[in-house]
């Protein structure tokens, strides 16, 4: 069951009163952060495992030993 809207305005003001204002968008900036970092690392190891998917390799051929 989801909270209604009225019930979403309660949640939000009893948070602004434990938190206060700044605080929370402190908080707020600094999981935006998180979450623009993350998509960041996300994207660059998509390039890393692209690269690394070609392997290049030699054939070695043994003498026969006598």
């Amino acid at each position: 069951m989801m909270p209604g809207p009225f019930e979403l305005i309660i949640i939000l003001v009893i948070v602004l009163l434990l938190f206060g204002g700044k605080r929370l968008k402190n908080i707020g900036g600094d999981l935006g952060g998180a979450i623009k970092g993350f998509k960041k690392s996300m994207k660059e190891s998509e390039k890393i495992d692209d690269k690394d998917s070609v392997i290049d390799a030699k054939i070695v051929k043994e003498e026969d030993k006598v």
